[in-house]
């Protein structure tokens, strides 16, 4: 491997940023969704104020942990791989800045605004209309930043990392700008511009493709370029990469329709969005294995290193999801999986066991790198972190599948006269054990964030500013 001295000090200041409030947004994030899942075993926690209902913090839940928590992940190792594989400073460091301060600010109007009730009421698409115009003009600035940094670049090849990244910031544009055309009435009230089936239809189609650009496609560009750098091996097959980058983007986007089966929806539309699922199955393994297989003559690794364990770890459970989801997207499966807890399980294999575990792995890797540190202050604490989110998980996602089944089963049990077995209070009352311990669940992953955040603080206060600024001005050429 060669070696040399590039005379462009790489822009670490804003990676650092986002770095760090990924954590602070993560616990704050996951906190409040603990907070949420302990309403629903102590209904009192709502505290009879409209502010602090389970229907105003919801939302606010979401859009902490998809774009507070997931989103200043993905602007931090994005700028932080554009860089290192492009051999070349961000393409402005004002507008790079500006990327940063606009999305605190978007989040800041997210946490005003939903708990007073101020809400589109489209699900990941709440906020209303100024703060989705701001965000707007922020990602439209992250493009420029991004792809300026590309065509800058000093290397000839662009690499597939960049790829995944480049592509999920083009179609979340697309999409939040078409989702929000609205009519705005007042201030913070806006119709949308679309309405019935229509509104639905365009609804989803941005819903599921938060799911499939947002938290899918972004985070495989974290996937791409952490995995080989942490197993020190390159990527398994480089075809392979690029079969699964083109095949995931031309089918993900037509899947939406699956979340409207047995709707006003046509019905080629639910049969479409049934069968682009079921065969996005194909592209989403291909991700996964090609992942796996990266650790061939390493996995022994795994004894030691907890920051591959994360890595890996998510990608198990990756390939679960992508597994799980086009079987639910079946129709005969979709009538007993849907409106039960059995989504809300799926959702959070794919956002606890994908998108945080390798946000987190990643940050791990990343963080002693921006500080001018040889590694975090505590391996220790790193492995504690993996068991805790790792048993959180899977406590949270077992017990969300027997409430969904045991929903399901009782919502469409018939007696011979035709009448329902059971009343939706009964099937509720057998949810309770599974919503302790989903509760139990996620404080086991939320306190995970809290060691994390105890190690980063640690670390960030040992290192040096002077070494972290040198080894912004290292470039190693060949180790990409």
């Amino acid at each position: 491997m060669s070696t040399a001295i590039s005379p462009t000090a790489y822009n670490y200041k804003v990676v650092r940023q986002f770095a760090i409030m990924t954590v602070v947004w993560g616990i704050l994030g996951m906190g409040l969704g603990v907070f949420i899942a302990s309403q629903l075993v102590w209904p009192q926690l709502n505290f009879d104020l409209p502010w602090t209902t389970f229907g105003r913090l919801r939302p606010l839940h979401t859009n902490l942990v998809i774009f507070a928590f997931g989103g200043c992940a993905l602007f931090a190792t994005s700028y932080y791989v554009v860089q290192r594989t492009c051999q070349t400073r961000l393409i402005s460091d004002g507008l790079a800045a500006f990327t940063f301060w606009g999305w605190q600010a978007v989040i800041v109007g997210a946490i005003v605004t939903l708990p007073l009730g101020y809400t589109t009421t489209k699900e990941y698409a709440e906020l209303e209309w100024p703060i989705a115009i701001l965000l707007a003009i922020v990602w439209v600035t992250y493009a420029v930043v991004f792809f300026g940094t590309i065509v800058k670049r000093k290397t000839k090849h662009i690499y597939v990392g960049n790829w995944f990244y480049g592509a999920f910031i083009l179609v979340t544009a697309m999409l939040h700008i078409v989702n929000h055309a609205s009519l705005p009435v007042n201030l913070l009230k806006s119709y949308s511009a679309y309405s019935g089936a229509t509104d639905a239809m365009i609804q989803w189609w941005y819903g599921h493709n938060a799911v499939g650009f947002f938290l899918t496609t972004g985070f495989l560009g974290m996937m791409y370029y952490f995995v080989p750098k942490q197993a020190e091996r390159p990527i398994y097959s480089y075809r392979l990469s690029i079969v699964h980058f083109w095949a995931l983007i031309t089918l993900y986007i037509w899947a939406g329709p699956h979340h409207l089966h047995y709707t006003a929806l046509p019905d080629w539309a639910q049969s479409l969005g049934m069968a682009m699922s079921i065969i996005l199955l194909a592209p989403s393994w291909g991700g996964m294995i090609n992942g796996m297989m990266t650790l061939s003559g390493a996995w022994h690794k795994l004894r030691t290193d907890p920051i591959l364990r994360f890595l890996v770890v998510s990608l198990a459970f990756y390939g679960m999801s992508t597994f799980e989801g086009p079987m639910m997207a079946i129709k005969t499966v979709n009538s007993l999986s849907h409106y039960t807890d059995w989504t809300i399980g799926h959702v959070h294999a794919g956002a606890l066991g994908w998108v945080a575990m390798i946000s987190i792995g990643a940050l791990y890797h990343m963080i002693p790198k921006l500080f001018g540190r040889a590694q975090m202050h505590s391996v220790g604490l790193i492995n504690t972190h993996f068991w805790l989110a790792t048993i959180g998980t899977v406590l949270y996602i077992a017990s969300m599948w027997v409430n969904g089944i045991t929903q399901g089963l009782m919502w469409r049990a018939i007696n011979d006269d035709g009448t329902l077995t059971y009343s939706f209070v009964e099937a509720l009352q057998a949810s309770h054990p599974g919503y302790i311990v989903r509760a139990l669940g996620g404080a086991f992953f939320a306190a995970g964030m809290l060691f994390m955040a105890y190690n980063v603080w640690r670390t960030v206060r040992a290192s040096d500013p002077a070494q972290a600024e040198a080894a912004a001005k290292i470039a190693v050429v060949g180790a990409h």
